[in-house]
């Protein structure tokens, strides 16, 4: 969300309400939970369900997608096999306790061979085309990178549901609301 959305998002935001600072912080989505909770921030991008006491918004579905070597052998598929995933090393992008490609691989009862854990994307990434293993990443993450891997769909459709979310909107300052109406802009 911060490298596609935000931009744009802030750049028509700040056009409009140009005295407006922002501090923008990365973190899993547990640690933006307790940001919002605790009042650290105003709002937070997250993966839906979020707390039950948060005001949410719901803006989109995001494909989780496998990622592999562009010369992998599985790259010729149309799909890929959740279960041909757990056939080679994986890196798993994973912080905290909500982990969407774990659940993936639980829902299917699977076990990938983990090799490599991080959130850090760009890692995961690199060590793909390294061919050092192979991975499963949202497809928004996917959007412009420089590595040469290939982005394929699982044969079990994977999503997650990204959306906002603060403690209550009715509450929040005058800028927060405001900036809710730039969302469309993502």
């Amino acid at each position: 969300m911060a490298t596609h959305w935000l931009p744009n998002m802030i750049r028509k935001f700040q056009r409009d309400y140009p005295g407006i600072d922002y501090e923008l912080l990365l973190g899993d989505y547990t640690e933006i939970e307790e940001w919002i909770a605790d009042g650290r921030v105003d709002c937070g991008f997250l993966r839906l369900p979020a707390r039950p006491e948060f005001e949410t918004c719901f803006l989109e579905q995001d494909r989780l997608l496998a990622i592999l070597p562009e010369a992998h052998p599985l790259a010729n598929l149309e799909k890929i096999p959740v279960a041909a995933l757990c056939d080679e090393p994986f890196m798993l992008l994973e912080k905290g306790a909500k982990a969407e490609v774990s659940e993936i691989f639980e829902r299917c009862n699977l076990t990938p061979q983990i090799h490599f854990t991080t959130w850090d994307d760009y890692a995961i990434m690199s060590m793909v085309e390294s061919g050092l293993g192979i991975s499963i990443l949202p497809e928004l993450i996917l959007k412009r990178v420089p590595y040469r891997i290939v982005a394929k769909e699982l044969d079990v459709p994977a999503y997650r549901k990204i959306g906002i979310a603060l403690r209550n909107k009715k509450n929040a300052s005058l800028a927060v609301r405001r900036f809710l109406d730039y969302l469309q802009y993502r």
